[in-house]
């Protein structure tokens, strides 16, 4: 394990904040830590980069504690906590250059690494013209410059618009598979994740509740059907008369567990010939929030 630990407890005065917390980040994975806002995702990052003081439990970052070996763990990492540090009156390349000789690497790493994060063609622009997927390929560059084992990165795609979160998440998993590198990256969102992540951990005001491989997700966060009719008591009571497991009713919608397409046109069909109206149908994955209702019910 990359980042493993045990019984990690911290408190802000005397609120917990993390409880327990037991972390085990495979080599050269992308595990995505996810969280909703407030669950403890920044606290737990700044403990792995010991920016806040251990106060319980232990963490071991390559098979290493991190107290007694703080300089030689820290020197193999790199990190974006939240928006990237760069001086927007310089280029991206001497942004890059300024950083190199700060870290008192080869200066030519900069050329390296616009090639890397896809920022080649605009090296020699100001970096306060870059649009934020831009600035935060940047950011992660910044990070890689002295050729770090581990990447750990809090909310990268926060504020970026679908162009910048693609960008982003491209990036992540050629790092990854292509550079060897292991990726610890934060989010709030799911979906995001769920495309370029190989493990999880869910932390929920401050526990984790999930950890394990996305296929150990996927399981976990069944897909459904979605059905949207004029009267959706009279079809749930309906469909559930014909054999079928209804999730949640509410006014607007039915939702069942997705187990094929065909079966969701027979559901369809089912309450058409019964005589209901279909406003719509489809398939619909769980949020996080419902995905954390289910995690914690099972436990």
């Amino acid at each position: 394990m990359v980042i493993k630990t045990e019984n990690l407890n911290f408190y802000f005065g005397n609120q917990p904040v993390i409880k327990s917390l037991a972390l085990q980040v495979p080599e050269g994975s992308i595990f995505g830590f996810l969280g909703p806002n407030g669950a403890g995702k920044t606290t737990t990052i700044k403990l792995l980069l010991n920016l806040l003081k251990l106060q319980e439990g232990s963490i071991s970052i390559f098979g290493h504690e991190l107290l007694s070996n703080r300089l030689e763990i820290l020197r193999q990492i790199g990190s974006l906590i939240e928006q990237p540090a760069i001086y927007t009156h310089l280029t991206g390349k001497e942004n890059l250059i300024n950083r190199a000789r700060l870290l008192e690497v080869p200066v030519d790493r900069a050329d390296d690494m616009l090639k890397l994060v896809g920022l080649n063609d605009a090296g020699l622009k100001k970096a306060g013209n870059y649009s934020l997927g831009m600035k935060q390929r940047l950011g992660i560059g910044l990070a890689l410059l002295a050729n770090p084992k581990l990447l750990i990165l809090d909310e990268p795609t926060n504020g970026l618009d679908p162009n910048g979160i693609i960008e982003v998440r491209e990036l992540l998993i050629k790092l990854a598979k292509e550079e060897g590198k292991t990726v610890f990256v934060s989010s709030h969102m799911l979906a995001e994740v769920e495309r370029m992540a190989t493990h999880v951990g869910i932390i929920n005001r401050g526990e984790l509740v999930f950890q394990g491989s996305i296929q150990d997700l996927e399981s976990i966060s069944q897909p459904m059907v979605q059905v949207e009719t004029d009267n959706t008591a009279d079809a749930a009571n309906y469909l559930k008369r014909n054999g079928y497991e209804i999730g949640h009713v509410t006014d607007s919608f039915i939702t069942l567990p997705f187990t094929s397409k065909d079966n969701t046109a027979t559901i369809n069909a089912a309450l058409h010939n019964n005589g209901h109206r279909i406003y719509s149908i489809g398939k619909v994955q769980k949020d996080l929030e419902q995905l954390f209702l289910n995690i914690t019910q099972k436990s």
